[in-house]
């Protein structure tokens, strides 16, 4: 008896939908490519993927990027490949599930920017403490965003993970690679 697959394999698009905690749909990448898939991991990326906002606005992205989701941390990482460098973008968030739908994770406002120089800022707290308020982020949520705000600011520090630009030039060429087999 054949096993039915457990999920998308390299190589694979996927549909990635970010939602608010409230439940609403705050944000939709259509297209983007599985690179690995574990079982705590999936590391894909995004070439000139459609976006579309929750007010129905559609744009596509301008560079590739690498994106990494986890199942345990409460955040995940967009590298985006530039001619100056890599630029990160990270959102605190829920650790991801996956359906057959899509890859689906709660966006909790706050973010950080890693520009190539290896500056970082925090982004949105306004945001953050007004969403807090209006949905009633418990306690428990907001100590495990800022536990793991200190989690990434230390892989950002170290260069762990997708901060290493060993990392980016590995899953760069991998998704290369896999594009030139579609």
């Amino acid at each position: 008896m054949a096993r039915e697959a457990k999920g998308p394999k390299e190589g694979d698009f996927i549909t990635i939908k970010s939602y608010k905690h409230d439940g609403s749909l705050h944000r939709t990448w259509r297209d983007t490519m599985v690179l690995k898939t574990s079982e705590n991991v999936l590391i894909g990326c995004n070439d000139h993927t459609l976006v579309t906002e929750d007010d129905g606005r559609r744009w596509v992205t301008r560079e590739p990027a690498i994106v990494y989701f986890h199942k345990h941390y409460w955040f995940n990482i967009v590298a985006m490949i530039r001619d100056n460098g890599v630029s990160y973008y990270c959102n605190l968030a829920s650790p991801y599930v996956l359906d057959k739908e899509a890859l689906k994770y709660i966006d909790y406002d706050l973010d950080v920017k890693v520009f190539p120089d290896g500056e970082r800022r925090l982004l949105d707290v306004d945001e953050y403490e007004e969403h807090g308020a209006q949905w009633r982020y418990s306690a428990d949520t907001d100590r495990i965003l800022k536990a793991n705000v200190k989690v990434l600011v230390d892989w950002i520090k170290n260069k762990k993970g997708p901060f290493s630009q060993d990392y980016i030039d590995i899953w760069y060429s991998r998704y290369q690679e896999l594009s030139r087999r579609q």
